[in-house]
């Protein structure tokens, strides 16, 4: 699974990173917790919090964003843009 994660701020891109999870011993929904924390580690930020909205987003989209609302700390961006690019099946 890849899975791509951009910081954005003003409508612009601030950093991206791919997080790749092939790790067959997880399910889909590990393999997406994985990548969150990977891409969080990436950029140095705190892991946002799952709301209903993110969850039903990610859901029928394969895609997120994580706004200033789904973090305990003040961030730096406008959100985190989190979106399945690759399925391994």
């Amino acid at each position: 699974m890849k899975i791509w994660g951009k910081l954005m701020k003003n409508n612009r891109l601030l950093k991206d990173y791919t997080a790749e999870v092939y790790d067959q011993e997880l399910n889909r929904t590990r393999k997406v917790y994985k990548s969150l924390e990977m891409i969080c580690h990436e950029f140095d930020i705190a892991q946002p919090i799952w709301l209903e909205l993110n969850k039903k987003q990610f859901i029928c989209h394969n895609k997120t964003r994580f706004n200033k609302d789904s973090f305990l700390e003040d961030i730096e961006f406008d959100y985190l843009e989190f979106q399945v690019i690759e399925e391994d099946y």
